[in-house]
């Protein structure tokens, strides 16, 4: 009976391990797929190559694409020249595949066996050489450009002021004998009197006060203070153990208002590109710029049309927005 006790708990044994090293054996499998189907994604930037650093400016509009004999995955570069291309893993451990840039104005660029470490930053080099001016030809100048847009915000305008004069009647040094009101050591009898200020819908009261101007101020004080806190509504609860005291109760009237402003923004010339930002809020935005000596206002619409370059903008953090534009040929900063 021993043995063969000994002979089942062996074959117990064994299935367990059996049943363990399935289960790993099934972990390895699994957690090989896994990995080879994740995707990876590629990051990087498109700019210009130029000999100075000032000059390197971002590309947009450079169309990006996985190949391996055939498209895999495509991208195209947006304002500030960033891109991102995702793949699946497998495909970056293949020596096949190449990531290609290309643009109309510039010279092809390729990158062989990427990997999904690196940022990659990309230097494209323009097609054409700089045109130099034409005799019979020459430049368009635009120089004196600034940024005019408008923006609306929250202003707070005085109306007015409130003004309101009170009494507080009582007798002096009467026994107050425990009928309240009394004076704050209990002693004399005293009077409140409350009042309030009123500044009307869409008003608002600032910095409210009160004033004894009459009769025995020292022995007054303040029960209730409704006014240092400004509000439409003010008020003010007045206590005096004396004679007759006469009170002001005053503030500023103001109203808030949303207005529209006028702003300025001077932009960041490099080479043949300007950069500047703006708030989202911003509206009706024209550059003005001088045109071989002659002040224009160009609207910039949804379309970011100019006739002097060509715009592009992104959404940048905290939802301001950045605009580019670069020069067409026949035209130059001064």
């Amino acid at each position: 009976m021993q043995t063969l006790a000994t002979n089942v708990t062996r074959r117990s044994s064994i299935r367990n391990v059996a049943y363990v090293v399935v289960a790993i054996i099934a972990t390895i499998l699994i957690t090989r797929v896994i990995v080879r189907y994740r995707s990876v994604t590629l990051r990087g930037a498109v700019i210009r190559n130029s000999d100075d650093p000032n000059k390197e400016t971002p590309l947009a509009g450079v169309r990006i694409q996985a190949t391996e004999g055939s498209v895999l995955a495509s991208a195209i570069s947006g304002p500030s020249g960033g891109f991102a291309i995702s793949l699946q893993r497998s495909l970056i451990r293949r020596h096949a595949l190449t990531l290609t840039f290309r643009h109309p104005d510039f010279k092809p660029f390729d990158i062989f066996d990427p990997s999904g470490e690196p940022l990659y930053v990309v230097k494209m080099t323009p097609l054409l050489a700089p045109v130099h001016p034409d005799p019979d030809k020459p430049l368009v100048h635009i120089s004196n450009i600034f940024l005019r847009y408008t923006v609306k915000i929250e202003a707070t305008i005085e109306i007015g002021s409130g003004v309101k004069t009170f009494q507080v009647n009582n007798t002096a040094n009467v026994p107050c004998k425990g009928h309240k009101p009394c004076s704050p050591d209990g002693k004399w009898k005293a009077a409140v009197v409350s009042t309030n200020l009123d500044a009307g819908p869409d008003n608002e009261f600032r910095n409210g006060r009160i004033s004894c101007i009459a009769g025995p101020c020292p022995f007054t004080d303040i029960q209730r203070d409704d006014f240092s806190k400004g509000g439409r509504t003010i008020g003010v609860t007045v206590r005096d153990w004396s004679d007759t005291t006469t009170f002001l109760l005053q503030a500023e009237a103001v109203r808030r208002m949303i207005t529209d402003t006028t702003r300025k923004s001077y932009p960041v010339i490099v080479d043949r590109t300007i950069d500047f930002s703006l708030p989202a809020s911003a509206q009706g935005t024209c550059i003005e710029a001088e045109v071989d000596g002659t002040p224009i206002v160009f609207p910039i619409g949804p379309n970011l049309w100019l006739s002097w370059a060509d715009c592009e903008t992104q959404m940048e953090p905290e939802n301001n927005r950045l605009y580019r534009c670069e020069l067409k040929p026949g035209y130059a900063f001064r």
